[in-house]
């Protein structure tokens, strides 16, 4: 057996109501003077006043930071940054989906003093050190950033680009499945099948695969497909939200260790150049990036069909299994009313070649799909998606 690394947070409390242990976290951690940094939608939903309220009782004063977007561009990581930095505070607490997360680890990371540049820590482990302490507390059940140390910035016009670096890694993960409670249905099929990706590509990383990525991977993709449709169907299950939320959890960690690859890559651009949501995207592309790996991949997608135990039928193939797969999940995908063309939100077909275009710029995710993606599969794989 091959060596492998494995890392993800140092202290996890999940459940309905841990949010009441924020107070005691932040303790913990020998802090006093707590950045909440979130977005005008969580704002707007009421879900920041608990987590102020327990801060309040706590005797804690708090800043809050409510101007984060989705697919955060750096002015606004540098505008927190700053806000931080006035109010001196000693922990960041990112409240929200994976924009307010990913914006709280790189803010923790550069409100402290000598810190590097922002320019400077993009790619792979360029950050040198730790910044402040960070508690993660998400409001969605898809991108799993409260258990990875990536964060995702808007860098120009129509690019992201990463930083990864287990110095983002928080130091406290909040998962409080009443705070997913009567998340839209359209937000929970999107960021559940965000999850669902993460698990899939976790799986078949060509780079960091390994025994615990793979078994949390599996438990994952069982707990979303399902409880996907249930959770879109009736926002106040709590059964389908605790585990919509936990599958989004054990994903994120998969794939914080086996990183994601042309699923993400190709749905970048999408988040990049028409601001569509980043769980959406990957909804997209989805059935098309794996129709293209399966050649490659098949015996993976396989055992994961196994492992949802859906009917193999007659043919008992590798590549039979593997189909089996992708149409569960593209059924899934529909049942679950999810757009499933480009064309569906508004995207030219005469777009796809920009967009395999600056697909191919992702080089950090394609070099981890199991099968290489040269330009012109890209732009098959768009066209099949349009």
């Amino acid at each position: 057996m091959k060596n492998f690394l494995f890392q993800t947070v140092p202290v996890l409390h999940f459940g309905v109501g841990c949010l009441a242990e924020l107070p005691g976290q932040i303790a913990a951690l020998r802090a006093s003077r707590p950045m909440i940094v979130t977005d005008k939608g969580i704002v707007d939903a009421g879900l920041i006043a608990p987590v102020e309220e327990t801060l309040k009782v706590a005797g804690l004063a708090v800043t809050i930071f409510d101007a984060v977007t989705a697919d955060p561009p750096e002015k606004t990581v540098l505008q927190a940054i700053d806000a931080a930095k006035s109010a001196d505070v000693d922990i960041v607490i990112g409240l929200g989906g994976g924009s307010s997360l990913d914006t709280a680890k790189v803010v923790a990371a550069l409100a402290v003093d000598d810190a590097q540049p922002l320019q400077e820590i993009y790619g792979v482990g360029a950050l040198a050190r730790k910044g402040l302490p960070t508690i993660l507390i998400p409001t969605t059940s898809g991108t799993g950033s409260e258990v990875t140390a990536i964060s995702i910035l808007t860098t120009g016009e129509t690019t992201k680009a990463g930083i990864v670096s287990p110095h983002l890694f928080a130091d406290v993960a909040l998962l409080d499945p009443a705070l997913t409670r009567g998340l839209p249905a359209d937000v929970t099929a999107a960021t559940g099948i965000d999850a669902m990706v993460h698990a899939i590509e976790a799986y078949t990383s060509h780079n960091g695969k390994n025994p615990v990525s793979d078994m949390l991977a599996i438990e994952a993709l069982k707990l979303l497909t399902a409880h996907i449709e249930t959770a879109c169907s009736d926002g106040s299950d709590m059964i389908a939200r605790e585990a919509m939320l936990r599958g989004s959890m054990l994903a994120g960690q998969a794939f914080a260790n086996s990183p994601v690859g042309a699923i993400h890559a190709l749905a970048y651009p999408l988040g990049g150049i028409y601001h569509i949501p980043h769980g959406l995207s990957n909804a997209l592309v989805m059935p098309y990036v794996m129709q293209f790996n399966l050649e490659a991949a098949a015996p993976l997608y396989a055992e994961l069909a196994d492992a949802l135990a859906i009917p193999c039928g007659a043919e008992n193939s590798d590549e039979a299994r593997a189909q089996n797969l992708i149409d569960h999940l593209e059924t899934l995908a529909v049942k679950v009313k999810a757009p499933r063309k480009l064309r569906d939100i508004g995207i030219a077909k005469e777009a796809t070649s920009e967009l395999a275009e600056t697909a191919m710029l992702q080089t950090r995710l394609l070099v981890n799909n199991p099968k290489e993606v040269a330009l012109a599969d890209a732009q098959r794989i768009y066209d099949a998606a349009w």
